[in-house]
């Protein structure tokens, strides 16, 4: 599989993190005005891995293709 293959599908994969993200903040905030303490966490807790596995995926694999390149 070439790089550039495999940085569509990390966009890809990026952008549905993101998604997913912004999914469970709105699930969050929803379930914040119910009082709902349990699914409240798991929703939060669930936005905060998206948005990082958003924000880091990408940073991760061009730090792989610069230390490729410089090799």
């Amino acid at each position: 599989m070439t790089p550039l293959f495999t940085g569509n599908w990390i966009g890809i994969i990026s952008t549905v993190c993101w998604i997913l993200c912004f999914y469970f903040t709105l699930t969050f905030f929803e379930n914040l005005r119910k009082d709902d303490e349990r699914v409240t966490k798991q929703s939060k807790i669930a936005a905060i891995i998206f948005l990082s596995s958003a924000l880091l995926l990408p940073v991760v694999f061009n730090f792989y293709l610069f230390v490729q390149m410089n090799s």
